[in-house]
């Protein structure tokens, strides 16, 4: 980096505040002498060795933003930057003990945390803030650095040598990575809507690439932070809304434009131009789940239906430690979190794990006194977006996950639009202009009795493309389903997705040139079918040709009413409840390669079926 490297600690204060100590800007040197790292460290007044609750930021979902006179976070948002600035609204909503000064975005709240015993530490992540280097946001790169962070913070003199990890989003999604490489310290982590599957998750839907979150994150809160930006500005929320700039500026200086970009990696291009798991961008983001041998806590928002969620899901499912838990929630991404009996569960964990101080009994395994699945019922209409609404959802506990008593009931697609066990007796063409340029098609089946969906839904649908009027056709298409809930009245039941806004049951997504399924591989399973997403299972379509195309749908759970209606809706492009979630880059989904009629064939001959998990 064409800057002078600055004397140790050069921006190292302290500051002794009433009920903690709080050290800004202390260096954590990283061993490839390529970089330095910036921390915050939160402590106890009193002298002693404590465990370490540690976010290292790198980004995550939704907004973000942290900082003030004093600050915290760490990653690509800034460890400096306010939440009472950010998002006053939420910010008001936060209980009394988990706000002040000092908050900052999906992170831990450094005077609660610190009053119980623990030492907190924020780190700005390398190219970010005040941390020096180049910045590669999710990469390979950075969980090497978190590793070597959470080793240093279990060699401090402040330190017990136990480190746990905590936080929502990005300070979740960093947690399975970094867990995979098992750093001396790290003894438990708890991943809080934290996606593990970077490509599957988070950028390519079904191989579809999901471009506009990853625009608004990396042009609002990633970008704007970059170390040597003279004129960082934090986002407030709401769109094209920005915060003062915020500090401290860069001790050595700030660079032009051009050597920023040099120093960066762009997600917003990078997401772009590489399409397959076998490309270099994306496999060195590739690690085991079941390397990871620390506890795990992990919470899954099922609002989370375009981010996160199937990560917590499948987290839970092939991390390798024999201590692990699954716990469902419902609500606005930024609040749950802070809620008291949400921070006790949290607690209590990290002072199993990191004090030996266990009321609970998470450390005699799942199912001894703490069952290893916690699943939140969502029966009824109560509404969305509101805590007392959320919290009319009761939560049962479970031994497993799927649960062992599942049914899955496969429902066919029926020319009349229905959905029934039966053979379909008629064939049926259905047309839909590619690109989201028709209206979705409906099909709905009605619950006689009150019936539950807990798992892992997945549908099979037999497509075609049709040749275009001067004789070309199309030699892909993109499938989009939405799975519905309707009330005995026939009004649609909506959910809090990850802002507030409205949304349905599920989704799903499958691009159908990578419609290849790895059924060797040890991750597939029938109701999680495993795709490679590599560029040798490329395959795309011939005219007029038929192809059976099988599409995950992300996890969910709901009770349906007597008289209810599961509507599952079938579309060639995004519809409601994908918020800022959408598939709309062009040089993506050309019109070119995509534009044309979609045929959906339906008949005794073909299998459209919708499989859903009945308990």
């Amino acid at each position: 980096m064409p800057l002078p490297f600055p004397e140790p600690n050069a921006l190292h204060e302290v500051h002794q505040l009433d009920t903690l100590v709080f050290e800004k800007n202390v260096d954590i040197p990283l061993k490839d002498g390529q970089g330095l790292l910036r921390g915050n460290v939160y402590r106890p007044k009193e002298d002693g060795k404590y465990p370490v609750i540690l976010t290292c930021d790198v980004p995550s979902s939704s907004h973000h933003y942290q900082s003030l006179t004093f600050s915290l976070t760490d990653g690509p948002y800034g460890k400096d930057v306010p939440y009472s600035n950010f998002h006053g609204t939420s910010f008001k909503e936060i209980p009394a003990e988990q706000k002040s000064e000092l908050s900052a975005w999906e992170t831990p709240e450094p005077t609660y945390w610190t009053k119980h015993g623990y030492v907190v530490v924020r780190v700005d992540e390398r190219g970010v803030g005040a941390s020096y280097g180049f910045l590669d946001t999710m990469s390979d790169q950075t969980s090497s650095d978190f590793a070597e962070v959470i080793e240093w913070c279990a060699d401090q003199p402040w330190s017990s040598g136990k480190v746990g990890l905590l936080g929502i989003s990005y300070y979740g999604g960093s947690q399975w990575r970094v867990a995979a490489r098992k750093p001396k310290g790290l003894t438990c982590i708890l991943p809080w809507e934290g996606m593990t599957d970077y490509y599957r998750d988070r950028v390519r839907h079904g191989g579809i690439l999901s471009n506009n979150f990853v625009n608004f994150w990396w042009n609002n809160q990633v970008g704007p932070m970059q170390y040597g930006n003279s004129e960082k500005k934090p986002r407030r929320f709401g769109p094209g809304m920005f915060g003062p700039p915020v500090g401290p500026e860069c001790l050595e200086g700030s660079l032009p434009k051009d050597e920023l970009i040099s120093l960066r990696r762009d997600q917003t291009e990078d997401n772009k131009a590489n399409k397959y798991l076998d490309e270099p961008y994306h496999s060195s983001r590739v690690y085991k789940l079941e390397d990871i041998d620390v506890p795990v806590l992990s919470v899954a928002n099922l609002g989370g239906i375009l981010l996160h969620l199937r990560g917590n899901v499948v987290g839970y499912l092939e991390a390798g430690t024999k201590n692990k838990w699954l716990y469902f929630i419902s609500g606005r991404h930024d609040l749950p979190f802070y809620l008291p009996h949400f921070v006790e569960l949290q607690k209590s964990f990290l002072d199993a794990w990191l004090k030996g101080e266990d009321e609970r009994g998470w450390t005699e395994g799942p199912n001894v006194k703490v069952p290893a699945v916690s699943l939140l019922v969502r029966k009824g209409n109560p509404g969305f977006n509101k805590t007392e609404y959320e919290q009319t959802f009761a939560f049962r506990d479970e031994k497993e996950w799927p649960l062992a008593r599942t049914r899955y009931t496969k429902f066919n697609l029926q020319p009349d639009l229905s959905l029934s066990a039966d053979t379909p007796k008629e064939e049926k063409k259905i047309e839909l202009e590619a690109l989201g340029k028709s209206d979705p098609i409906m099909f709905s089946a009605t619950f006689d009795d009150e019936t539950e969906i807990a798992g892992h839904p997945t549908v099979n649908l037999v497509y075609s493309v049709a040749k275009r009027a001067d004789g070309s056709a199309p030699k892909d298409l993109d499938v989009f389903v939405t799975l519905r809930h309707l009330d005995a009245d026939g009004k649609e039941v909506m959910y809090t997705g990850t802002a507030g806004d409205p949304v349905p049951l599920a989704k799903g997504w499958l691009r159908a040139s990578l419609r290849a399924i790895n059924e060797s591989s040890p991750r597939h399973r029938e109701w999680l079918p495993h795709r490679d997403y590599e560029s040798k299972d490329v395959s795309f379509l011939e005219p007029e040709q038929t192809y059976s195309l099988l599409v995950e749908i992300w996890p969910t759970q709901v009770v349906v009413s007597p008289g209810g209606k599961i509507v599952l809706e079938v579309a060639t492009g995004d519809s409601q409840g994908c918020g800022i979630f959408l598939h709309n880059e062009e040089t993506d989904r050309s019109e070119s390669d995509f534009g044309g009629k979609n045929v959906l064939h339906l008949g005794p001959e073909h299998e459209n079926w919708l499989c859903l998990p009945i308990v």
